[in-house]
């Protein structure tokens, strides 16, 4: 049992369900209780009052029932168990009355409006619960630090810490300036040391004097008293760094010689410096012997490792900043190649959409002038409605090819006795042995001006499906084009990868007409992604692909699945995208440069930033994935992407489905 508690409020089960989900990383610090009702909610703040817990936090929904959910937080300043309890509010129909009004009692501390981000409870709870926390002085902090804001808690803890060394001594430093302090230790070093120095603490060293060695043990304390020593850090290449400088009223080594932990960084002297120098067996001497140095010491040690850690602090913030400052040029590196490609997908699209606007104009002029002949037809009740059937069939059937158009009006000719009769009947799909017998034969005299009239009800079915798989293409251009221009929510999601694979090719399917090209896709489960940044992959690759080639060319797209196995967890399974051509291939010099920024290949005439493939890498490592190239010079080039499953984020999936099996388009 915990000393705190976190309850949670909501008369809907799934969202106490995803509450508990989200408040897992919590639960081994803070006891977790649902309740569905005010009710409810009350008995478990009694049962907590009992077992002498607290509720550190309680989440709420704003409408239980016919009871109000902001009353309850405005109430709970009674009770005993939840004094000082932060409290969240989870809202979907805004009270703006009652929140005010909870707002100015200081009962209700932060809003969610349902639903809501699915980071933003924790960002939230990991706050208020710290705030919580540090009203709590009798509690061990440090075991909240590794949930909570650890900057906050450590710094409070180092701050009550130098309080409790303050309050058990005799002399209080606060008053002293770091310079005045230092300068005290110094000459009560040195007055312990005058005459008396048989180990040699006080001491000179030149320029380049190895004090600490990074990863090393270390068994001394440097205090300088004169001169400067320069701190570095390698980085993970072995590569050294500048950290920090130190001068007089510094120490070095302070933190590994405390904590018995190999020295974190390299100090060497810069130029004639001053040190006292001191292993632990000499600190206890001095310490010991020397009462009023102790407060002071420790005092001057807390302020190195405070100023320290200040530091680390302040670095970590710069580094945040100039992390955000680079994914803001990233994203704006993504998005200018993004036009780029962009501006080059409409022209092909825009000629891609000719042709199909074009067969609808034709089309829907021919229909005004063969409609008007339907309307006045002069054929019986009965072939009119044979006309309707053939105008539906029309609608829905494909057109023969013309050798199955020959043969069969062949076959047909000596029953009819005329070639075009035979060949208009195979062409509206009535060369049947039934539609002979009751539809032909039996009015056989009459049977040219009849077909005649049939004819046109052909050619409306006929010309309305063509319109329609005209529309149908205008339509599949405009989604792929949108699906590639809009912005990505940069959030993850489940889909199905060769989705994104076929819309991309619609958008090049006028070049890609051109080639022979074959889809081999595998049975896929859905892969946890973002979709839109992907979709940006396959279009470099597949245009990358057709600049390669020439006309006309060899492009394959396969898809693989690599199972998880026993021995491996789920987040070992993968998905390979391979967008092979038989092009003039990449030499393998080229081969280690072409994921470099502004590095490009195309051939001279065709367009190339330079910064595709690169932008693709990142893409790619953005979800824990890799892409890499084989390709061997006049033979063939081939660009294999392996995803992970869930895309480095831990995340179920759903059942696999299948999809198309290999086939040309």
């Amino acid at each position: 049992m915990n000393s705190f508690v976190i309850v949670c409020l909501d008369d809907d089960p799934c969202i106490i369900e995803r509450l508990n989900q989200e408040l897992a990383e919590f639960a081994g610090l803070f006891d977790l209780c649902n309740a569905y009702s005010i009710r409810e909610a009350y008995k478990i703040l009694d049962l907590v009052g009992r077992q002498g817990q607290q509720v550190a936090a309680v989440i709420c929904d704003n409408r239980l029932g016919q009871d109000n959910g902001v009353d309850f937080l405005i109430q709970l300043e009674a009770h005993p168990a939840t004094r000082h309890a932060r409290s969240i509010l989870l809202n979907d129909k805004p009270q703006l009355d009652s929140i005010m009004q909870a707002v100015n009692e200081g009962r209700l501390h932060y809003c969610l409006n349902k639903p809501w981000p699915r980071d933003e409870l924790k960002q939230v709870l990991t706050k208020e619960l710290t705030t919580f926390v540090l009203k709590h002085p009798g509690e061990d902090w440090l075991r909240y630090s590794q949930v909570l804001d650890h900057r906050r808690i450590l710094n409070a803890h180092i701050d009550r810490q130098m309080a409790n060394f303050r309050s058990g001594f005799i002399q209080n430093t606060n008053d002293l300036d770091d310079a005045s302090l230092a300068r005290q230790v110094t000459d009560a070093l040195h007055d312990f040391f005058d005459g008396n120095d048989e180990s040699r603490a006080c001491r000179t060293y030149s320029a380049n004097h190895l004090l600490t060695q990074e990863g090393q043990p270390n068994r001394f304390l440097w205090f300088i008293t004169e001169g400067e020593v320069v701190l570095f850090k390698k980085d993970e290449h072995g590569n050294r760094h500048e950290v920090v400088r130190v001068g007089p009223g510094n120490l070095v080594g302070g933190m590994s010689f405390v904590s018995g932990e190999p020295s974190f960084s390299t100090g060497i002297t810069l130029g004639k410096t001053d040190v006292i120098k001191l292993d632990r067996t000499l600190f206890n001497k001095v310490m010991n012997s020397r009462s009023e140095l102790l407060p002071l010491f420790t005092n001057l040690l807390l302020r190195n490792f405070n100023r320290r850690l200040q530091g680390s602090i302040r670095t970590e913030m710069q580094l945040q900043q100039t992390l955000q400052s680079l994914d803001a040029a990233y994203q704006q590196l993504i998005e200018k190649e993004k036009m780029a490609m962009l501006g080059q997908l409409v022209a092909g699209v825009a000629h891609e959409l000719n042709n199909p606007v074009s067969a609808i104009l034709r089309g829907s002029d021919t229909l005004k002038h063969t409609i008007g002949k339907l309307t006045e037809t002069q054929l019986s009740p009965e072939n009119q409605t044979r006309g309707n059937v053939i105008l539906q069939q029309a609608m829905q059937s494909r057109p023969l090819s013309t050798s199955e158009t020959r043969r069969r009006a062949k076959a047909l000719e000596p029953v009819l006795g005329d070639r075009q009769l035979a060949r208009k009947a195979v062409q509206m799909g009535i060369d049947g042995p039934v539609h002979l017998d009751s539809w032909m034969l039996g009015q056989k005299k009459e049977l040219k001006p009849v077909m005649e009239e049939w004819d046109n009800y052909y050619q409306v079915g006929s010309f309305l499906r063509s319109m329609h798989v005209c529309a149908q293409r205008i339509a599949d251009l405009v989604k792929s084009l949108k699906s590639y221009a809009r912005q990505d929510d940069e959030t993850f999601h489940q889909v199905d990868i060769h989705e994104g694979l076929e819309d991309t090719l619609v958008i090049f399917e006028n070049r890609l007409k051109r080639h022979l090209v074959t889809k081999e896709y595998a049975t896929l489960p859905p892969v946890t992604c973002q979709p839109i940044a992907l979709q940006q992959v396959w279009t470099n690759l597949i245009a990358n692909a057709l600049d390669a080639v020439d006309e006309p060319g060899e492009i394959q797209i396969i898809t693989r699945f690599t199972p998880g196995t026993e021995s491996l967890s789920p987040g070992n399974q993968s998905v390979d995208v391979i967008v092979e051509d038989n092009g003039k291939g990449i030499a393998p010099a080229q081969q280690e440069k072409i994921f470099e920024l502004n590095y490009t290949t195309k051939r001279e005439g065709n367009f190339g930033l330079g910064i595709g493939l690169s932008v693709c890498q990142q893409i790619i490592h953005h979800h824990h994935g890799q892409i890499r190239v084989e390709s061997e010079p006049g033979q063939f080039t081939r660009m294999i992407v392996t995803l992970p499953l869930n895309g480095g984020v831990s995340r179920p999936g759903p059942a696999a489905h299948s999809t198309a099996p290999q086939e040309a388009l």
